[in-house]
């Protein structure tokens, strides 16, 4: 009974962690670029009143189950689930959305590389493409404040229109992609940093084989599905419930134990 409270109590801690993961999806589902993540289990340890396998006789007779015991469940890890989003229209010249694979890069303060899904940009007071935070977007274009228009095509060139109404490309964004998508690490503010699980980031331009294209006047909304969310948190809450009425039913048994004369 005492390893009944025990298993109870990794499948509530389980379970606290999925609802954990399930809010900050539903908390995120109006942010733009955001990759949805799911928690993953898996059983603990086993003991073995009888190992299967062994011999049960001394004629050589096998036990064909033996008797193993489950010790619970654990929180193996939690996975990011980096499929598209919906593309949204703004009609904003600055707001543009890979429609694919790829990544923007961003210099941050501190000389490091961020990478974001996050494609709505703005001018600096001296005219270049930066985040929402300031930061500037690679390669790092400058548009003229003179400029009458501005245009991202698929391919990521910048086109400017001067006053005269001539055009000139001034730049082409970048794009960045990585083995293993799930491996960056969240930084919070739409930014992720390449680990060694990511690998290294593989820099290429839009309509590079394999790299999404660009979408301007759009922006990638979150891929998470409000339904499924809803869902998801219904099966671990009524996980949670049963895992507190075991302890509740060990106690009762302990109780009743303990009670005996």
């Amino acid at each position: 009974m005492l390893r009944a409270l025990g298993i109870a109590a990794t499948g509530m801690q389980a379970q606290q962690t999925n609802v954990e993961v399930i809010s900050n999806n539903i908390a995120n589902v109006s942010t733009t670029g955001f990759k949805r993540s799911m928690a993953e289990f898996q059983d603990l340890l086993y003991q073995n009143a009888d190992r299967v396998g062994t011999e049960s006789s001394e004629t050589g007779t096998i036990l064909p189950t033996g008797t193993q015991i489950g010790l619970g469940v654990r929180n193996s890890g939690v996975n990011r689930i980096t499929s598209q989003g919906t593309l949204t229209q703004t009609d904003n010249k600055l707001d543009v959305a890979v429609d694919g694979r790829g990544y923007f890069g961003v210099l941050l303060p501190n000389g490091d590389t961020a990478y974001t899904r996050d494609g709505s940009f703005k001018f600096s007071d001296t005219g270049q493409i930066v985040t929402n935070e300031g930061y500037q977007v690679l390669p790092g274009i400058t548009i003229d404040p003179r400029a009458k228009d501005v245009t991202i095509n698929q391919a990521g060139e910048v086109v400017m229109t001067d006053s005269s109404g001539k055009q000139q490309t001034i730049g082409r964004l970048q794009l960045y992609m990585f083995a293993n998508e799930a491996g960056l690490e969240a930084q919070g503010g739409n930014n992720f940093l390449s680990t060694t699980a990511s690998g290294d980031p593989i820099q290429g331009l839009p309509n590079d084989p394999g790299f999404g294209s660009i979408r301007q006047g759009y922006l990638e909304s979150s891929n998470v599905n409000v339904v499924q969310e809803i869902t998801s948190l219904i099966q671990a809450q009524r996980s949670y419930e049963l895992n507190s009425k075991v302890i509740e039913a060990a106690d009762q048994m302990m109780q009743t134990t303990s009670q005996l004369r």
